[in-house]
């Protein structure tokens, strides 16, 4: 999930730096909020992506989602209080994003403990063939 994450920020972010370029430097776009609320988004893409391709559900790929958001998010009071500045929230809120990242993990034990084979079938599989949970080796 990490390298899915580190992707998205590797490749996504910068699009939107990109897209960004011309607006003035006091704009509501380049203010830390949306920035960071970018940066959550082009890391959890991929990371949903990968989650759903390795056969995780939807409501766990939703709370790693959230959890990533939560990260930055927690820290906005302490930036308006002027308690962090920009740089602060963008680098505590990827540390913060990856121990709500351990507790949703932590909440569903099961769901990041076993594994998850059925990624190899497609949906239609699945529906003609429901009870089946194995693939051959």
């Amino acid at each position: 999930m990490v390298v899915a994450m580190a992707a998205g920020m590797l490749v996504l972010h910068p699009a939107w730096t990109l897209a960004i370029a011309g607006t003035a430097p006091t704009s509501v776009l380049r203010s830390v909020e949306v920035d960071t609320i970018v940066m959550a988004t082009a890391m959890s893409v991929p990371m949903v992506a990968w989650m759903r391709y390795r056969g995780h559900g939807w409501a766990p790929a939703w709370e790693m989602s959230l959890a990533m958001y939560a990260g930055f998010i927690v820290l906005y009071p302490l930036h308006w209080a002027g308690v962090v500045n920009d740089a602060a929230v963008m680098s505590y809120g990827h540390v913060l994003m990856l121990g709500f990242m351990l507790l949703a993990m932590l909440l569903r034990r099961h769901e990041y403990t076993t594994a998850h084979h059925d990624h190899h079938r497609t949906s239609l599989e699945k529906i003609r063939d429901p009870a089946s949970t194995r693939l051959s080796s």
